[in-house]
């Protein structure tokens, strides 16, 4: 009966769980449009909108603006004037139909299509009403917040996989719905993207429709240059796999084109945002003499993403390491903190799991239903059947060894340590976290950790 009744205890859940994260966003943008009533924004770069560079050389006749837009003048400022820090990139690019400015590459692309896309074909009717700037503003507003409920509801289903408790499942995401970087995921920021693509990538992995996954952790490296480290997940489940089709099974030609697969992955994921670097490359270094080059063109491996993130924000290894910026280590010290501890926790509890890099799994946990480990959805079928065999063989050992004296008290303690946040399904999720960890804390703004780590499961 109880098993029976699960699928419709997870259907409520998740049910209840999308009312959390639209009240949620509904509180943000409540509490965004309050708070800038009273305050005026300390950035106030969202009145800095001039004319695209492909239209700076035309001739525009000012004409006076239709009945309809002075009407709702009101409206379009209130959208426009909520345009501020990283927005404005996103907007403007989205605005002038490409990348005018170099630093404006460190952007990615897949948020401004999803605003261009939405503000010339579902918001298009209400274009003479508040104008193309205002519409475009809307748009990104729905995307980004409606893409944070889908991400929610991914991070209750990869969580119920991974802990197999609905109860906690339910409340780690939750959690994801008020956590403390809520207001990037209700801005027009790319957070939000990257956490649906991400987690939903994740998801699909864990479901056993890797090429799916695939193609989502491919779009997340679309929305922020972060997502490329989800191919971790790919390499993670290919080492495992390689693994056990050469040891294991004895199939060299079976482990051969799990690597192979496992590589095409990989290279998959990692596409988009290589072939975005080429498009930088192609704009701003073709066709242009040596001594006209930028300084990222002449290197032997021209990466425009790093150079923006060097030249333009200081990032880099311990440059944020000064006195003065004791304040934004303070800033990100909870989120740091709470990543440290997550880490630490699970290594203490699983040391043997975590210096093996898995392979220490019991076999109970290789078989899990996350598939992480095992062969079993890419075996051929006859070697499903010795599978099959050899399993039906260790059920008969395994009714002879319970007649052995075991004490409850050893069964519970190892039950324990290898299940919920402990199973050995984590452990990727946590090297990924320590990763994410490691980078903001040497070489980003420190600062943006609470929002860069925010979309990491294993926080919540």
């Amino acid at each position: 009966m109880s098993k029976a009744m699960e699928p419709n205890s997870k259907s409520r859940k998740e049910s209840i769980l999308i009312k959390y994260a639209t009240f949620s966003r509904l509180l943000v943008l409540f509490l965004t449009l309050m708070w800038r009533s009273f305050l005026q924004p300390y950035d106030t770069s969202a009145a800095l909108n001039p004319p695209c560079l492909h239209h700076r050389d035309e001739v525009v006749a000012e004409d006076s603006p239709p009945p309809l837009l002075l009407a709702n003048s009101s409206v379009s400022r209130t959208l426009e004037n909520s345009v501020v820090w990283d927005s404005v990139y996103f907007l403007r690019i989205t605005e002038c139909g490409g990348y005018e400015y170099e630093q404006t590459y460190a952007f990615l692309p897949l948020l401004p299509f999803f605003i261009s896309l939405l503000s010339r074909t579902v918001f298009a009717p209400l274009v003479p009403l508040i104008g193309l700037r205002a519409v475009m503003v809307l748009s990104g507003y729905v995307v980004t917040n409606v893409a944070f409920v889908f991400a929610a509801i991914y991070l209750f289903r990869v969580s119920v996989i991974i802990l197999k408790d609905t109860e906690a499942s339910f409340r780690a995401s939750v959690i994801f719905c008020f956590n403390p970087a809520s207001i990037f995921y209700s801005s027009i920021y790319s957070e939000s993207l990257y956490a649906l693509f991400s987690i939903g990538g994740v998801y699909h992995l864990l479901s056993g429709t890797s090429n799916v996954a695939v193609l989502w952790f491919a779009l997340s490296g679309c929305a922020r240059s972060n997502g490329i480290l989800n191919a971790g997940y790919i390499c993670f489940q290919t080492m495992h796999r390689a693994y056990e089709a050469f040891s294991l099974k004895r199939r060299l030609c079976l482990s051969v084109q799990v690597f192979v697969t496992g590589f095409i992955r990989c290279v998959c994921i990692c596409l988009p945002f290589v072939a975005f670097q080429a498009y930088g490359y192609y704009n701003i270094c073709h066709g242009h003499k040596l001594d006209e080059l930028r300084p990222w063109c002449k290197g032997k491996v021209p990466l425009l993403y790093n150079f923006i993130q060097s030249h333009y924000w200081g990032v880099g290894f311990l440059r944020y390491f000064q006195f003065k910026q004791l304040p934004n280590f303070l800033l990100a010290s909870p989120i740091l903190s709470l990543a440290l501890c997550s880490i630490v926790s699970y290594v203490k509890t699983r040391p043997e799991l975590f210096l093996s890099l898995g392979f220490q799994a019991t076999e109970k946990e290789k078989r899990s239903s996350a598939r992480l480990y095992s062969l079993k959805d890419v075996l051929e079928p006859d070697v499903i059947i010795t599978s099959s065999n050899e399993g039906n063989r260790d059920i008969r050992q395994r009714k002879l060894s319970r007649k052995k004296d075991v004490t409850v008290t050893d069964t519970a303690a190892e039950s324990n340590s290898s299940s919920g946040y402990f199973s050995a399904d984590v452990f990727p999720f946590v090297v990924h976290l320590g990763l994410m960890a490691a980078t903001a804390f040497f070489i980003m703004h420190v600062q943006v950790a609470t929002r860069f780590l925010s979309a990491s499961p294993p926080l919540y």
